[in-house]
Parts: C-alpha cells; structure tokens; sequence
C-alpha cells in the first residue's frame, strides 16, 4: 500500500469513527427551507437518512443518521463537512466530481481541491460492489436538495 493510500485508509476510518453531522433528531433549523431523504442498499443493508437545510441556495446544515459499514458511514461524515455552507452549485461541482471518481474503476485521480476528503475514496471505486455504499449519502443529499429548493 502507498503512502497515499494508507492515508486514505486513515480518513475513511476516522470519519467512519467521528460521524460528522449524525443525528437528525432535534437538528432544526427553523426559518430555513428543509428536505430530507431516506436512501437504502438492498444489496448489503446500508441505510442512510439525511437531511438539509437551504438557506435560498445555500447550505446551512446538513445532518444524518444511518446504518452500515465503514464506507458508507465515513462517506456521509465527509459530504457532512464537505457541502455546509457550499452553494448548491457547488455541491453540485462536488456531488458530479464525486460520481465520476466512483464510476472511475480507479481510472480518475480525484481533485481533492474540490473532494477535500472525498478524495479518499478514490481506492473504493475498484471495487464495483461497494461504489453504492460510498454514493448512498450523496444520492440522499441531491434528492434533498432538489426537493428543497422546489
């Protein structure tokens, strides 16, 4: 394993420890406009529910709760402390740079100017089996954003 790598490996572990942004209960952001999305592997089991708060096109918060493996747990952490307070034109940039990297077959080295720690999951694209687990909260986020900025 690469230095780059193992490196991965580390911010996927500790994001899949720290859970940025998990829990929805009594994360309300009155005044601002909200959607949420409830996203389901039925492949491996994977859940994810996830929230947002817009503030115009703006996001101010982003909250979620989930079951699953390490993958899909750090993937929400990372979109969690990626998109608050991004444009939803930017987490668009981010969300389809992010879709790329995962339909990549690790064929796209990852822009971590614009992933930040996204970008760790570059490793995760050679495996077919668990792009879905790693998407599963960026599905969720771009379902909740549409829905709330209708």
């Amino acid at each position: 394993m690469s230095g780059l790598e193992g490196l991965y490996q580390e911010i996927i572990l500790d994001h899949a420890k720290r859970r940025v942004g998990k829990g929805i209960a009594g994360a309300d952001l009155p005044g601002l406009a909200s959607a949420q999305s409830h996203q389901l592997n039925p492949i491996c089991g994977d859940e994810v529910t996830l929230k947002v708060w817009m503030d115009d096109s703006r996001i101010s918060r982003v909250a979620w709760d989930g079951a699953g493996c390490s993958i899909s747990m750090a993937s929400a952490s990372v979109l969690s402390e990626l998109v608050s307070g991004e444009t939803r034109d930017e987490m668009m940039e981010q969300l389809d740079a992010f879709r790329e990297l995962m339909r990549s077959r690790g064929s796209v080295t990852p822009d971590e100017e614009l992933l930040g720690d996204a970008a760790a999951f570059a490793g995760v694209s050679r495996f077919p089996a668990r792009v879905k687990c790693a998407m599963l909260a960026w599905v969720a986020l771009e379902e909740a954003v549409l829905a709330a900025n209708r």
